[in-house]
């Protein structure tokens, strides 16, 4: 069966395998009110044999007590931390902390580590904000197997996830990025992605076999290994530039990949728009402070922020009507990496 269709046994199947109502359920469970010992033993006999775990956070929020909820980042830490000190990561968890805190929730950041998985077990939270995560992303199969409520910050990777999501328009945002390197004078235009499952990397490379085709141009794609952060994006662009020496812009959505990259155009000789331009997603430290400075995305992460937190409340109140949100249109944030004609290149 597929655990993402798999149905939470709740306090009323409890009450009906035990043959009282729903608040006996909870009077027995939770050592309120008058229950007998015998039908006492009764409702946990039935919570046992069903598997029937209590909604802590459907409890909490009722009772209101504080409670927590953990944001977290699977890319592993050569690609989420680094120069950046966590930027994305850190950009969102500093709204969401003060949106979580309007809630009466508490928000625990998980930083990144070397292999992506965070230990979780170790954390008694209600509920989780995870950011992009890939198929069969260990973290989220964790929260998903403990029946919290889950929320992605970017649509999922794998097509059968249910988990509820904030799109940030992973395929709008590539394309952005490469109608700029066009209008700048780009001819011949290659991508680096990283080779995890992710959505985001999944819809820019569709987007861009679809610009490339359309303008009957090569489609050259390199992938490589998130683990592998600045020497990975290096790397992949020494390749393809040693592979077609005719390469004159690389759009790398990876910020840590696009740092990497500009290395690798600098070692070959090359020069930082006149030669090659390049492009990145993220808006952050370091696509501010590469040299040249890269032209990137404006995500507005704090918009993006309050809907995921919007979104996850709703789910912990047991409001599941909503199921993915539309985060806001990105804004192109031009810089010196691109800036050809501007220059007279």
């Amino acid at each position: 069966m597929n655990p993402d269709t798999t149905r939470r046994v709740t306090i009323k199947d409890v009450a009906r395998e035990a043959g009282v109502s729903p608040t006996t359920v909870s009077h027995a469970l939770n050592a309120r009110g008058q229950v007998d010992a015998r039908t006492r033993a009764r409702v946990e006999k039935a919570a046992l044999k069903l598997g029937y775990r209590p909604n802590r956070h459907a409890q909490r929020l009722r009772t209101g007590e504080a409670h927590m909820i953990v944001l977290l980042s699977s890319m592993p830490f050569a690609v989420a931390g680094g120069p950046s000190r966590l930027g994305f990561l850190m950009e969102i968890a500093a709204v969401a902390a003060s949106a979580a805190l309007d809630r009466s929730l508490a928000l625990v950041l998980a930083p990144p580590m070397e292999s992506g998985q965070v230990p979780l077990e170790l954390l008694d939270v209600d509920g989780a904000l995870v950011i992009e995560p890939s198929a069969g992303d260990p973290n989220m199969e964790y929260l998903k197997r403990r029946g919290l409520p889950v929320v992605a910050i970017g649509k999922p990777g794998g097509a059968r996830s249910a988990v509820p999501y904030v799109d940030i328009h992973s395929a709008q945002t590539t394309r952005l990025l490469l109608d700029h390197l066009y209008a700048q004078g780009a001819r011949k235009v290659a991508m680096i992605l990283g080779s995890a499952q992710r959505n985001s990397y999944l819809e820019a490379q569709a987007a861009y076999r679809e610009v490339v085709t359309a303008r009957r141009q090569p489609f050259l794609l390199s992938l490589a290994d998130e683990v592998r952060g600045e020497d990975g994006g290096r790397e992949a662009a020494r390749a393809l530039l040693a592979a077609h020496p005719d390469i004159d812009a690389l759009c790398v959505p990876v910020d840590a990949f696009a740092a990497g990259a500009v290395k690798a155009i600098a070692e070959s000789g090359r020069r930082i728009p006149q030669d090659v331009m390049v492009a990145t997603r993220y808006d952050g430290v370091r696509a501010r402070t590469c040299n040249p400075p890269l032209t990137a995305v404006d995500l507005h992460l704090e918009q993006v922020a309050h809907e995921a937190i919007d979104l996850l409340f709703d789910h912990l109140r047991g409001d599941l009507s909503r199921r993915a949100v539309a985060g806001p249109a990105a804004d192109l944030v031009a810089r010196e990496s691109s800036a050809r004609k501007s220059t007279g290149g």
